[in-house]
């Protein structure tokens, strides 16, 4: 029995049905639902043809999409604007990808997540690395945030264009992203090095965020070469995973690491 994957959030659903990439199995929606997808996300009437979709009453897509989510060992919760895709899910990519990445581009921007295991922050995170270029994000195949339906929503599309690259140890793969020339640069509430003097001019670097109660493991914090921190200029000492690692990225992939010198 195929195991099909649930995409919610119309801009999500948007650009699974534009992603080559996937195996596209059935749209169910109501009428409002389905007229809402189609105007706010332009897909023609062509596209859409070429789906099977299923229109039903909003309560029964209530119903299927609940059968659906707990047959995938997700907890449901009422989902929005009277839609959901079935698709395949993306295929597994694993460190050999990675490692391919690396080999042929001259830049390389690599994300790292140690141990962030929610799910809001996980899709938050992978959105704002679309967003930024990164070329991958990396996590152990425990202990990390699943692709729930909640993630695809939250994430709104970015999980068609983001390799997410599953490892057995995050650890060992850091350890050999290291041989292959890539700095790890860790985000630590304890360090007091300045980035600028962290980053040189060539963008080869991967970015590790901790998890959002105790930061980098011992495993990984022994391997991150140079660690900085966010400073705060307010009474709020701490900020949200997701919102630290936006601005992290900020810092180490786009222009305000020139304001760090």
């Amino acid at each position: 029995m195929i195991s099909y994957q649930v995409i919610i959030g119309l801009h999500s659903i948007a650009e699974a049905i534009r992603n080559p990439a996937r195996t596209l199995h059935e749209l169910v929606a109501s009428e409002d639902g389905l007229k809402e997808l189609r105007d706010k996300e332009n897909l023609s009437k062509e596209t859409l043809e070429k789906l099977k979709v299923s229109v039903v009453h909003p309560h029964k897509v209530q119903e299927l999409a609940k059968s659906y989510i707990e047959d995938s060992s997700f907890t449901y919760t009422r989902i929005p604007s009277g839609c959901f895709l079935l698709a395949k899910p993306l295929e597994t990519q694993d460190l050999a990808d990675l490692y391919s990445i690396i080999d042929r581009k001259k830049e390389v921007r690599l994300l790292a997540l140690d141990q962030v295991t929610d799910a809001h922050n996980g899709a938050a995170i992978v959105r704002t690395a679309s967003f930024y270029g990164v070329d991958a994000v990396i996590f152990s195949m425990k202990g990390n945030f699943g692709e729930s339906p909640s993630f695809t929503r939250i994430s709104s599309g970015a999980l068609e264009h983001m390799p997410l690259i599953r490892c057995g140890s995050l650890p060992q793969a850091l350890k050999k992203i290291q041989e292959r020339g890539i700095t790890l640069v860790g985000l630590s509430e304890h360090s007091e090095t300045k980035l600028s003097e962290i980053l040189g001019s060539e963008i080869m670097h991967c970015l590790v965020l901790g998890a959002e109660d105790v930061g980098l493991s011992h495993a990984v914090r022994r391997l991150v070469e140079n660690t900085f921190a966010l400073a705060p200029r307010g009474q709020t000492k701490s900020l949200n995973v997701s919102v630290a690692g936006a601005i992290a990225m900020e810092m180490v992939f786009g222009q305000g690491e020139s304001s760090q010198k």
